[in-house]
């Protein structure tokens, strides 16, 4: 009985044990606070921003990340950026030029042609005169062609009673006339013909002046 008594109070004094040493526990500075969840942004708010905010964005972000850059950094990127932007306007004129250019070497190619078809007009034109084209095969020939040429803003000049224009009239004769108070064209000996706004031939006329 005794020994029993015994081993009771031995167990009954025996302290609990305590896992880990209470000297070793963290002092409140050694805690390290510990990092919350990331947060998952719904891409529905981005899609709700308008082209304007974008912009807005995208100019802070590009500020902000040139602030953090060194002052030689910084001027490398100004320079960059200027040479962009003088490429891109180079490249601007480039094309402007070139279909100015193209445009240009277009209408010459159609004024040799037409120049060189010129005496074909004028035989139609001096069939027309004399009654040759009233009716008959030649009078549809010379309406194609015609209208061919109209295709191209081929236009006819020179017509009696106009008044005398030297950038697209060529003087071959004058004519005194009394009552004349400027010079007009009498008469029209060849016509001329522009096309567009680019003369091809003047026209050659009989110039009435003042006697």
């Amino acid at each position: 009985m005794t020994d029993s008594t015994n081993d009771d109070n031995v167990e009954n004094n025996e302290e609990p044990q305590v896992e880990g040493d209470a000297t070793n526990a963290a002092e409140p500075e050694d805690l390290i606070e510990a990092e919350g969840p990331d947060v998952e942004v719904s891409t529905d708010a981005a899609n709700d921003l308008s082209p304007e905010d974008e912009a807005l964005l995208a100019d802070a972000a590009r500020g902000m990340a040139e602030d953090k850059l060194s002052t030689a950094d910084r001027d490398l990127v100004a320079e960059m950026r200027a040479d962009m932007l003088r490429a891109q306007a180079e490249l601007v004129n480039f094309r402007k030029r070139v279909e100015r250019d193209r445009e240009a070497n277009r209408e010459v190619a159609i004024a040799e042609v037409v120049r060189a078809l010129l005496p074909a007009l004028d035989d139609l034109t001096r069939a027309e005169a004399h009654g040759d084209l009233a009716d008959g095969p030649m009078l549809v020939i010379a309406q194609k062609i015609r209208g061919g040429f109209g295709k191209f803003k081929l236009e006819q000049i020179g017509e009696k009673g106009e008044a005398f224009d030297p950038n697209i009239h060529e003087a071959i004769v004058q004519l005194p006339t009394p009552g004349a108070t400027g010079q007009t064209v009498a008469d029209v000996v060849e016509p001329g013909y522009k096309l567009g706004e680019r003369v091809l031939r003047a026209a050659k006329v009989a110039v009435a002046v003042p006697a």
